[in-house]
This record gives structure tokens, C-alpha cells and sequence, in this order.
């Protein structure tokens, strides 16, 4: 392995480090959020127009940049230093993948260049609270696993064939990622009947008739989410019946892992950094508190913390592309340190560090937003030994 980057790399890094300072600084990012799309449309064209950032991971002959998961993650990581609300996580990391893998030429050639070049965004729904299990990251997503879109019982979404060979879907789907503002949804539903029943996706247009869209209040006002109500909407089947969904969601979760330690990493370096500025500011007993030895020993294991799990995040990021699926364990590993780095901050700013006017407290939802939605630490850690056949002749509990 060589753990230097490419010149490349290097400029993606750079060139987005550079835009974001600009136009999404603390002031913007909360008027981002408080906007209808709950991001700045603005900041996500200039990504697209200035960086290609949406087409990244596209394949170039559908108008993307045709660039690996190392580079997604690389640019996420910048994005996760900000905090930046974009449709980056919804549309480029979950969404354009599965197109990719699922969809038929026809579809591929119809919404990637789309996708790619910024003007259709996207949101994967799934039922319930079940992202992490859909994607496999906390649990088996085939077989019994299914269970999480429906298990053909009541509850979840079904999709039924209609007259004319179509299909229809009927239910309810929470905690949708962007969903609010998606043009275009890919939903989980169960088909087939309960016998039978089989995990599929659907395209949605977001303007279909008989769905309603709720945004959602979410503990991270950074990463808006939604409440998908479908009444017998018409929909467009992702592929056709013989896809293997279930894999194909467990690729997309691995490299979305990846992505999201390497954000993870990114947001839990610049808390730290604002930490350290602050405590070389503010004075107690007549010195700083930056010169007090317990100050340096915890900020210190603070740092040790975010290299560790930079490195397992870029270790992920760079493994995925060989097939190797070590973005539960990274992720895992970079939740944790982004809440020990958020909780630590908001301690050592004092009273300040309480306030909702100052960011810290944006820094810790992120933890524990993310913890929520793909995790908690602990279960992406036991299926990851699970998987690795760590435990043999014993079982993992969580």
C-alpha cells in the first residue's frame, strides 16, 4: 500500500478546502440550514460547476469524473470540516452507486449524467430506522435481514404490480436523507406477497402524485431528514427482479462508511483545532489554560485519537476499491473520536462552549446524529468481527 497521495488528490483537497472557507463559513451554515432545501443551492452549484464534486465517483463515460472512493472520501473529509449541508452524502455516496449497479442501461444513461453534473439530486429511503441494517453495516441485510423493508407483513413499503405491468407503492418511510428535497427517491419495498416477498428498489420522481414529503426536526440540522408517505404512488422499478439488492446495498455501505469516517475525521480535526486556539486564549489564575499539563494531556489524547482514526478511515477509503469492506470498523472508529473531540471542546470553551450561538454544539449533534443513523459504535464493531469470523465457535451479543 502507498499511503502518499497523488497530485490529484492533493488539488481536490486544496481547491474544495479553498471554496468552502469562502462560502461556508459559521453564518452561512445556519443560514443553509434554516433554507427550504435545508443547504445553500448556490454553494452545491459551484461544487458541481467549479468541481464536479457530484460526479466524482461517475464513471466518465456518464459524465463524471470517474474518480475512485478514496477521492469521494477525501472530498467528504473537507466537507466534514465545515459541517457543509449538501446533497453530497444522498446523492453521490448512497444514491448514484446503486443506479450504477441496479439500473438498466437505459436508466444509467438517463439519470447519471443528471446526478453527475448537479441538476437531479436524490435520497435513498428505507423503512423505519433500519439505514444502518439496510446497507449492512450493523447486521445481516439478506435473508432473514430483510425483515428490516417489510417482511412482506404490514408495515414498511409493498409495492404491487398494476394492470398495465407497472408497479405501485403503499406505505411509510422515516429518516430520509434529504428526502424533503430529492428529486428523485430510490425506495425500498417488499413485492411478492408474504411467501414469496423479496426486497426491491424503486425510482420515485419527488413530484409524484400521492407522496407527501415532511422535513423532519433532526438532532443534526446539518444533515436534514424527511418523512416519505407513499399512497399508492406509481413508480419505476430500479433494474430488474433478478438484481441482488441486498449486495448491492452492502457495496454502497462499505464505501458509504468510508465517506462518512473520513467527514467523521475531518469535523473531529477542526473541532480540535478550534480547541486548542481557544484555550491558548482564555486565562485562569493569571495564565492561560492551554499552559495547565492536565489541559495538554487531554488535548493531547484528543489528537492521538483523530490520527488513529484518520488512518483507519483512509485505510477503508483505499481498501474498498480492492473489494476489502473495512468502513464499519473505520466508521466506528471515527464516530467515537469525533464525539470524544466534541464533548472535550465544548468543555474546555467554558461557558461559552454551552451556548447555541457558538458551533461546538453543531460538532457534537454530528456525533451523535451520525451514531444514530448508522450505527451505535458498538454494533458496527460486533458485525464487523462477525464478519471477519473473529469470535469462531463463540457469538457476538450487543
Amino acid at each position: 500500500m502507498d499511503a502518499s497521495f497523488t497530485t490529484e488528490q492533493d488539488e481536490i483537497r486544496r481547491t474544495l478546502r479553498e471554496l468552502l472557507h469562502k462560502r461556508c463559513g459559521p453564518e452561512e451554515l445556519r443560514a443553509a440550514v434554516d433554507q427550504p432545501a435545508g443547504h445553500d443551492p448556490a454553494l452545491w452549484t459551484a461544487l458541481a460547476e467549479q468541481l464536479g464534486l457530484p460526479g466524482l465517483a461517475v464513471p466518465e463515460s456518464y459524465g463524471g469524473v470517474g474518480c475512485s472512493v478514496t477521492e469521494l472520501a477525501l472530498a467528504a473529509e473537507e466537507t466534514g470540516r465545515v459541517l457543509a449541508p449538501s446533497p453530497l452524502l444522498a446523492t453521490t455516496v448512497l444514491s448514484a452507486p446503486l443506479l450504477l449497479a441496479l439500473g438498466t442501461p437505459a436508466q444509467r444513461a438517463e439519470l447519471l449524467p443528471r446526478l453527475a453534473a448537479g441538476s437531479l439530486t436524490a435520497a435513498l429511503g428505507v423503512p423505519g430506522a433500519a439505514l444502518a441494517t439496510a446497507l449492512g453495516l450493523t447486521g445481516g441485510n439478506g435473508g432473514d435481514g430483510g425483515d428490516w423493508a417489510g417482511g412482506g407483513r404490514a408495515g414498511g413499503v409493498q409495492a404491487r404490480r398494476t394492470e398495465d405491468g407497472g408497479w405501485r407503492l403503499y406505505g411509510q418511510v422515516d429518516q430520509v436523507l434529504d428526502g424533503h428535497s430529492a428529486r428523485l427517491l430510490i425506495v425500498a419495498a417488499h413485492a411478492g406477497g408474504f411467501a414469496r416477498s423479496r426486497t426491491l428498489l424503486f425510482l420515485v420522481p419527488g413530484d409524484s402524485a400521492r407522496l407527501v414529503r415532511t422535513r423532519l426536526t433532526a438532532l443534526d440540522a446539518t444533515r436534514p431528514q424527511a418523512r416519505l408517505q407513499l399512497r399508492d404512488v406509481d413508480a419505476e422499478l430500479l433494474g430488474d427482479e433478478s438484481g441482488d439488492v441486498p449486495a448491492a446495498l452492502a457495496r454502497v455501505g462499505d464505501a458509504t462508511a468510508a465517506a462518512l469516517a473520513c467527514e467523521a475525521v475531518g469535523a473531529a480535526d477542526r473541532v480540535l483545532e478550534r480547541t486548542v486556539e481557544y484555550v491558548g486564549q482564555r486565562e485562569q489564575f493569571g495564565r492561560v489554560i492551554g499552559s495547565f499539563q492536565a489541559v495538554k494531556h487531554r488535548l493531547a489524547d484528543v489528537y492521538v485519537q483523530v490520527q488513529a482514526a484518520r488512518s483507519a478511515a483512509y485505510y477503508a477509503a483505499w481498501a474498498t476499491a480492492g473489494g476489502a469492506r473495512m468502513g464499519g470498523l473505520a466508521l466506528a472508529q471515527a464516530l467515537e473520536a469525533l464525539r470524544g473531540a466534541a464533548a472535550d471542546g465544548i468543555q474546555l470553551h467554558g461557558g461559552i462552549g454551552f451556548t447555541w450561538e457558538h458551533e461546538a454544539h453543531l460538532y457534537f449533534k454530528r456525533a451523535a446524529g451520525d451514531e444514530l443513523l448508522f450505527g451505535p459504535v458498538h454494533r458496527l464493531r460486533a458485525h464487523a468481527a462477525g464478519a471477519a469470523r473473529l469470535f469462531e465457535g463463540g457469538e457476538v451479543t450487543v
